[in-house]
This record gives C-alpha cells, sequence and structure tokens, in this order.
C-alpha cells in the first residue's frame, strides 16, 4: 500500500519535513482511527501540504508505533521521547493528546514533481491507497475506505 499524508498548512508540517527536522508524522484519536495499525514498515508515504491540490513529496516508512489507552502520563512520555523526531510545536503537542497513538518514521524523503491531486468529498487526512495514481488527476478512481480497514 501507499499511503497520502495531508501536512498541516499552519504548523509548517512539510517544510519541516522537507528541511530534515522532522521524520515522524503523528496521528492519534479516541480510539483506532486511521492510520492506526494500516501502515507498515517499508511503505510509501506521499504528502502534500494541506489546503493545495499537490502531491510535493514521498519518503519510506522505517519504523510505526501503535499505542491504545493510554493514560495523561503515557500520551506524554511518547510524545516528549519522540520529540526530536516529531518536532513538535506546543498547540501541536496539545492536539496529539489522544489515547490512541500512531507514530509513522519515515527516511528517504524526496521531493517530487508535483502531482494534481484530484480530492473527492469523503477523503479523510490521511488516505489508503493500492497506487498514487488513484487519486491524481487524469488517472483517478472514485475513492472507498476498503484499504483502510483492518487485515485479518
Amino acid at each position: 500500500m501507499v499511503h497520502l499524508v495531508y501536512c498541516d498548512d499552519k504548523e509548517k508540517v512539510l517544510e519541516k519535513i522537507v528541511e530534515g527536522s522532522k521524520t515522524m508524522i503523528v496521528r492519534g484519536a479516541a480510539g483506532r482511527k486511521i492510520p492506526h495499525s494500516r501502515v507498515f514498515k517499508g511503505e510509501t508515504l506521499y504528502l502534500m501540504k494541506k489546503g493545495t491540490s499537490k502531491i510535493t513529496a514521498k519518503a519510506i516508512v522505517v519504523g510505526v508505533q501503535n499505542f491504545v489507552k493510554l493514560s495523561e502520563d503515557e500520551i506524554d512520555n511518547i510524545l516528549i521521547k519522540n520529540q526530536d523526531k516529531l518536532s513538535l510545536s506546543p498547540s501541536q503537542r496539545k492536539r496529539w493528546n489522544k489515547k490512541c497513538l500512531c507514530l509513522v518514521e519515515f527516511t528517504n524523503l524526496e521531493e517530487i514533481t508535483p502531482l494534481a491531486f484530484d480530492h473527492q468529498v469523503n477523503m479523510d487526512d490521511w488516505l489508503i491507497l493500492e497506487k498514487i495514481e488513484d487519486v491524481v488527476i487524469g488517472t483517478s478512481i472514485p475513492y472507498n475506505y476498503n484499504n483502510s480497514k483492518f487485515k485479518k
């Protein structure tokens, strides 16, 4: 699978990734929400700045940490322990203070020729796809969440 990740424009997440100060992305929720337990080492992340329609970078997943039912102390410890890779601002630390966390570490960041993203109404901020062309204008297909379901 490949993953399309929206990067927060207000916090300049994609800029931090491109400059190398951020090598890990976090997603969190009250329960196991995408991409928790559905992203794996060796898969490709495609990155785009939220609010744009261009996919501009890609990287390879080198590590994934999934956590559930975390206490406040555990959340703080996990975010602090990984801060050198996450590069979170105080407001992001507050945003990701969630009981279920998924931390995705990546390497081999590469800026790519921008791909025109075909946004559809039912899309989340992390998409799991067979191939990136499935969401690129000219080759896109109607998006569904079949690839996001837990594997048995």
